[in-house]
């Protein structure tokens, strides 16, 4: 495995990336982007209109926080079951 990803449905018309992971022999390879890619694709066949996700706000996150941002996540407020937490950030788009 070199990188995975999965899609969570929140309605008919949300859903959440969850759990994106690349091998650490793959990072910074371009993985991660084909594998977001593949999961906007997904939720645009799936018939979603928004997609969001949660991630770390610590500095460790800050290449995925700088993927989702290049595939035009925006910051927004705590989503589904999510309150607000200084150890999370939440981005958003619509599809």
């Amino acid at each position: 495995m070199v990188g995975c990803g999965a899609l969570k449905r929140l309605d008919a018309g949300h859903a959440e990336v969850k759990s994106m992971r690349t091998a650490v022999a793959r990072k910074r390879s371009g993985i991660a982007s084909m594998v977001l890619g593949h999961i906007i694709a997904e939720a645009r066949r799936m018939g979603f209109a928004r997609l969001s996700l949660e991630t770390g706000s610590a500095d460790f996150f800050a290449p995925a926080r700088k993927l989702y941002e290049k595939f035009g996540f925006t910051y927004c407020q705590p989503f589904a079951d999510y309150r607000p937490d200084p150890l999370s950030v939440f981005l958003t788009r619509a599809l």
